[in-house]
């Protein structure tokens, strides 16, 4: 299987040398690595660029856009740009430039998919370091594919329709591979360093986009109200649950585009219900 990862990287430069490191000395490592410099003004783009001229498998490539933090799309569209220079794959990632991956990791996510052809999705499990300790970062059940990791097989990335352009695409794709029929895998052996946690430099409006995430993806309004409150406990922040209805009721109001078709979303919704009572029963 040929494996192909896209890294969106704006102003990585404090982390991104640890995150390629960790890909150089991987016991199978990825056909190609493609670096997609997102408009950065520090040293991203230098780092990158001494790795590829010593590993001719990691490639760097530039994309102007804007400064502003826009959650989901931007990080997105960097890596359908990058996704453009990519050569034939099996496998296609979409990986953060804040991680550090275990050496064996795409060894054994390898392993999965040669083992299971329904398997549309997997990944490991990301950590994040508190005090002297790297512990589970505790904002999603351990049984969802995280953002900064995510790998697909090319018949669910594109049975699926790509990623969509927006907060919330690293969860639509997730139940989108399983409207398909694809199984998603998490191997929790594989424990992935989160450099920077999630959430870093999120503003109130960010957090409303959540909420509009939540339209797009045709949650009814008490699904969003559970998916909100608890985004808000484990934020431990009550006002992020107001901040997700409003963004959740201007987005219906202003009649916003979906990410999903109805049927999709009526499987979503059915979905996210039994995953409700299977906590409750």
């Amino acid at each position: 299987m040929q494996i192909s990862i896209v890294i969106p990287a704006h102003n990585e430069a404090a982390f991104l040398k640890d995150c390629l490191d960790s890909f150089v000395v991987q016991t199978q490592r990825p056909d190609e690595v493609i670096l997609v410099d997102d408009n950065s003004t520090d040293n991203t783009f230098a780092i990158a660029s001494g790795f590829s001229q010593t590993h001719d498998w990691i490639k760097v490539v530039q994309r102007q856009s804007t400064d502003k933090h826009v959650p989901g799309k931007k990080v997105v569209d960097a890596f359908n740009f990058g996704l453009q220079h990519a050569s034939d794959y099996n496998l296609i990632g979409k990986f953060d430039a804040d991680i550090i991956l275990p050496p064996n990791y795409f060894e054994e996510i390898l392993n999965r998919f040669q083992a299971n052809w329904k398997l549309g999705m997997c990944s490991g499990l990301l950590y994040i370091k508190k005090g002297n300790d790297w512990v589970y970062e505790n904002i999603a059940d351990k049984s969802h594919i995280r953002g900064p990791i995510k790998l697909y097989h090319k018949a669910c990335f594109d049975k699926i329709g790509g990623l969509r352009p927006g907060v919330g695409w690293d969860t639509v794709d997730v139940l989108l591979a399983q409207y398909h029929d694809f199984e998603t895998l998490v191997v929790p052996e594989l424990h992935v360093k989160h450099l920077r946690p999630t959430g870093h430099g999120y503003s109130t409006k960010n957090y409303q986009t959540k909420g509009e995430a939540m339209y797009k993806m045709r949650y009814s309004i008490v699904l969003t109200k559970i998916a909100a409150l608890k985004m808000a406990w484990q934020a431990k922040n009550p006002s992020l649950y107001f901040l997700a209805l409003i963004g959740y009721f201007k987005a219906f109001f202003q009649r916003r585009s979906r990410y999903v078709s109805k049927a999709e979303g009526k499987f979503i919704r059915s979905y996210r219900w039994k995953g409700i009572w299977s906590k409750l029963v």
